[in-house]
């Protein structure tokens, strides 16, 4: 029966690949359908006898990379990528696999933006569907391989296919089932029905689609139960986009009575959330399910059928389409995570406090060498808790945060700073208040921590009922009675913690793991150092980075250096692109002897560089933000020059760099308006 089945799919796949492709998409029978082979890196090469392209260690090395770019796409639709591909690990070095990974190049961008990556080796062909979000900007698609150790490691790409729609939709005609798999259970699973093939006892329908006995659909059969509550689970591939909206199917059950046919979501930790079940009898038809559907961070969706015997019948499946419109005209807005955010430039944005008096107050600290300023600039705006003027045994200040709908996961971060407090325990708690503030729950508290400076939290929870953050801060005695800071809170739907084996954002270096792609033309005692904690140098330097107060960041170490003596940080090469681009980083210049800090751009070629940014002397104890609003059409290079000042006081460091397309104005602006201080920002052509 299998057998069948699957060379009915190998005949379906041939007749495809006779029928023209839409763009972005290639079979790879004859050619690569205007993918092309970066000439810098090892080629892909075509199978003599079609059917797919490969890279493999008989021509090239380990770490090796073949790089496939297609030609200019676009998608003005939500569309779906879908990529047919194997790994092939030696058996050796099981542990040291290729890579698969899957870039995106948007025309404005100077950057390639992941948007999948694959190590895992298989027997056989896997599939990944990728939700593309319509965007008027051309773009195009990157496929990048990268070797792994040993003489039998191979990639290999069967079908990559861009098509309109989303990607949980399918009507199962085609042999990949649009990446639904079924999960294998010995004696009930999901079989692909229709195609004129009769390989079950009982008596199954004609497919919706087409309705007739050619078209195909998902079937579940009772026959071969052999225990109470037998499941069957068809999953879909994993969302990649945010979607909200209507998600529909037709089924067909028959004998209803013996089986439970439900729908769940299942997100990327594991978490089940049943939001259909079947509640009428079968009748022998299809039957049209309407369901809303709400994936802010990615899910799989789960059509789940239980037996409670043999004789439950068979359940049948097609058609799952999706629309951004809600079920049956609803209207309600889907929840924005921005609202329950804020940075306090402004003003509290949807915080509240107590109406027993302001416990937090908002302030904001003029650059000095005394007390460091807020976390967002530098020379903002952050809250204050247990000032003088609030400060008294027994005292506590609470500060409460929007409202937030029930049963979405959240991620939580926030940054705090603790001044004084000879027993720093609980001088800071986050709780979960249900909306009758009844029942409360504490998530997070202060245990430890550097005293003074911006250390970074970070939450993830889900309730069931609408809840509100509290954030809590407690005076316990007048005698230890310290201050509380907190800026930059940020909710995010979601967990907190990334998919395993992605890197940071494009355009993004924190130095959290590693010095990203920056390098330097020579490294000794007098370069560029990645660092954590203080410097060795006393009232000079960071306490700690910008990222989380505990991580790293870059910086040069005046004592290892002469006065005037210099360190360069190159970014990697950055591609030419028409428009503006905004540069962001964090900059720490404290010292009484500090020297100069420098961004240059170098063109390629160009044996000159040209300024785009500069500070001289000391600046703050603070980590301050700098915008650097440049255009240039050509590949570039940034960097960071860093000169050691009279004294041994003279460290200086970097953090949290970040390119982005587009200008700095909005940054800019906003920075103006809420703090009173101007960041000065340059605006360069070439």
């Amino acid at each position: 029966m299998l057998l069948r089945g699957v060379l009915l799919a190998v005949q379906a796949l041939q007749l495809a690949g006779a029928l023209d492709l839409p763009a972005g998409s290639c079979a790879f029978e004859e050619n690569t359908c205007g993918f092309d082979s970066v000439l810098q890196f090892q080629p892909w090469f075509l199978n003599e006898e079609g059917h797919y392209i490969y890279v493999d260690t008989s021509f090239a090395k380990q770490g090796e990379k073949a790089v496939l770019l297609s030609s200019d796409l676009q998608a003005e639709e939500w569309s779906c990528l879908r990529l047919v591909y194997q790994i092939t690990a030696s058996s050796r070095f099981p542990s040291d696999t290729s890579r698969l990974n899957l870039y995106v190049r948007f025309e404005d961008e100077s950057f390639d933006r992941l948007l999948w990556s694959a190590k895992e080796p298989s027997d056989s062909w896997l599939i990944a569907s990728l939700d593309l979000q319509n965007s008027s900007k051309k773009f195009k698609i990157l496929i990048e391989g990268v070797l792994g150790q040993g003489n039998t490691a191979s990639i290999a790409l069967f079908e990559i296919k861009m098509t309109t729609g989303y990607c949980i939709e399918c009507d199962f005609e085609e042999n990949h089932l649009c990446g639904f798999v079924n999960r294998w259970n010995p004696n009930v699973n999901w079989f692909v029905g229709g195609g004129n093939i009769r390989n079950s006892p009982s008596i199954l329908p004609q497919d919706h689609t087409f309705k007739n006995e050619l078209g195909h659909y998902m079937y579940v059969d009772s026959v071969y139960v052999k225990h109470f509550q037998e499941v069957a689970q068809l999953i879909s591939p994993m969302t990649t986009a945010p979607m909200s909206g209507c998600l529909s199917f037709y089924y067909q059950l028959q004998q209803g009575n013996d089986n439970i046919f439900s729908l769940y979501t299942r997100d990327g930790a594991g978490l089940y959330e049943e939001i259909w079940k079947m509640d009428k009898p079968g009748n022998g038809v299809w039957n049209l399910a309407e369901v809303e559907f709400s994936a802010p961070y990615p899910m799989e969706v789960i059509f789940e059928v239980a037996f409670n015997g043999p004789k439950g019948g068979y359940v049948a499946l097609d058609d799952i389409s999706f629309s951004p419109v809600h079920c049956q005209n609803q209207t309600e807005l889907p929840f924005s995570a921005m609202e329950a955010s804020c940075n306090f430039e402004e003003d509290l944005c949807n915080f509240y406090q107590d109406k027993e008096g302001p416990g937090w107050t908002r302030v904001k600290v003029k650059p000095n060498m005394y007390r460091a300023g807020d976390h967002t600039s530098g020379i903002g705006y952050y809250l204050l808790a247990n000032t003088k003027f609030t400060s008294q045994p027994g005292y506590i200040g609470r500060l409460y945060g929007p409202s937030l709908p029930g049963n979405l996961q959240y991620c939580l971060r926030f940054y705090y700073a603790i001044y004084g407090f000879l027993k720093m325990s609980d001088t800071l708690a986050v709780y979960i208040f249900e909306e009758n503030h009844v029942v409360q729950e504490k998530i997070w508290s202060v245990l430890e921590s550097p005293r003074g400076v911006w250390m970074q939290a970070e939450i993830t929870f889900k309730k069931p009922m609408p809840t509100k953050v509290v954030f809590m801060s407690l005076c316990k005695s007048f005698w230890d009675c310290g201050l509380v800071a907190l800026d930059d809170i940020t909710v995010q739907l979601g967990s907190c913690s990334s998919p395993e084996g992605l890197p940071p954002p494009p355009g993004e270096c924190t130095f959290e793991q590693d010095e990203c792609a920056f390098t330097q033309e020579r490294r000794n005692r007098s370069s560029w150092h990645r660092r954590r904690g203080e410097t060795p140098t006393s009232y000079t330097g960071p306490k700690g980075d910008h990222t989380t107060g505990v991580g790293y960041y870059m910086y040069i170490e005046a004592s290892h250096m002469v006065f005037g003596q210099k360190a360069h940080l190159l970014s990697w090469p950055l591609r030419g692109v028409t428009g503006k681009h905004c540069l962001t980083f964090f900059y720490h210049m404290y010292g009484a002897g500090t020297g100069l800090l420098s961004v240059y751009l170098k063109r390629a070629g160009d044996s000159e560089e040209s300024l785009l940014w500069r500070r001289r002397g000391e600046q703050s104890i603070s980590w301050l933000r700098a915008l650097i609003e440049y255009s240039c059409e050509s590949q570039h290079q940034v960097i960071f020059e860093a000169i050691r000042g009279v004294s041994i006081r003279s460290d200086i460091a970097i953090d949290d760099v970040k390119f982005q397309a587009g200008p700095c104005s909005e940054m800019e602006d906003m920075t103006q308006q809420s703090s009173g201080y101007s960041e000065d920002l340059n605006e360069i052509e070439f």
